[in-house]
């Protein structure tokens, strides 16, 4: 009986020492919590061959010319959302009569919800990368298809969620439609913190769809259990934030440890032999001819210069 105590006792114990996942800022030697490089351990998913995010090289992207223009529906309505502290970052829920199509996608997705991705004081904090640049804050918005219920419903599949994800980059002005959700972030700064934006249009924030080029590639979740199902979609195009608006951002809300919220994003994942697509049409190749006649032209003036010389 005793040994079996104690081997409840050394099972238990090895519970509570794993704690959560967590970001790699949040670890403390009073926490537990699993940063990126372990979530495999205790999410296996974690350590799939199709992981995100990743550093998109521009010079290794394909075209692909089903990659069209997307279609916005509902992102001009005035709705109300809720904003929620999950202890790791905040929710902004979404209704799910904003909806998604187009842009390739070989059916309709309705939203589920935004969220952000920052640093830490004033440094880099996007989850993607461009040819190895980071930029200070990145914005996702998730997607799951029109015939599910719910982001779990979507998980059995291996493109339930498209996702969408625009780079923010300061700006001399600040972004005046940004404001109502800095202001929502400043009444959720606690774990469980619930609060509401009335009236609100995604419109607002978001660049027109139809000026919109992207990167696309298939992926995962980026928090545990880093589901492979996701299409992404990155987009060129930069959203703007001053400096005073970002530092807003990162300095209001708390883990759920009550440690500052700073440096929420995971670490870039090996693309592996994933490729990434670009809806614009590559015009390197129209460029090179020229360089290759103005490369012939050189050799052959020269040649003319050594035999007149």
């Amino acid at each position: 009986m005793t040994s079996v105590l104690s081997l409840s006792s050394v099972l238990l114990a090895l519970k509570l020492c794993s704690g959560e996942w967590c970001y790699k800022s949040q670890f403390s030697c009073n926490d537990t919590c699993k940063g990126p490089d372990h979530w495999h351990m205790i999410f296996p998913k974690c350590g799939g061959q199709s992981q995100s995010p990743i550093n998109i090289v521009t010079r290794k992207v394909r075209h692909d010319s089903k990659l069209n223009g997307f279609i916005f529906e509902g992102h001009e309505d005035c709705v109300n959302i809720t904003v929620d502290n999950h202890g790791h970052s905040a929710h902004f829920t979404l209704p799910s009569s904003v909806r998604l199509r187009g842009g390739g996608l070989l059916t309709t997705y309705k939203a589920v919800q935004f969220h952000l991705h920052w640093g830490e004081e004033k440094e880099p904090g996007s989850e993607h990368s461009v040819d190895g640049e980071r930029y200070p804050m990145e914005l996702h918005i998730v997607h799951i298809k029109e015939k599910y219920s719910s982001l779990q419903e979507a998980e059995s599949d291996t493109t339930g969620v498209a996702a969408l994800a625009f780079f923010f980059e300061v700006t001399a002005q600040p972004n005046k439609h940004f404001e109502r959700v800095i202001e929502a972030l400043g009444k959720v700064r606690y774990h469980g913190n619930t609060s509401a934006i009335l009236g609100f249009r995604l419109a607002d924030i978001l660049l027109p769809a139809s000026t919109l080029s992207y990167y696309r590639y298939t992926g995962s979740m980026t928090t545990p259990g880093c589901d492979q199902i996701v299409v992404w979609t990155v987009f060129h195009q930069t959203l703007p934030i001053s400096q005073k608006q970002l530092a807003l951002v990162t300095g209001q809300l708390l883990f759920r440890t009550e440690k500052p919220m700073t440096g929420i994003f995971r670490p870039l994942q090996n693309l592996n032999s994933r490729i990434v697509y670009t809806s614009v049409k590559s015009d390197s190749v129209c460029v090179l001819p020229g360089l290759f006649t103005l490369f012939l032209c050189l050799f052959y003036a020269l040649r003319q210069q050594r035999c007149f010389g």
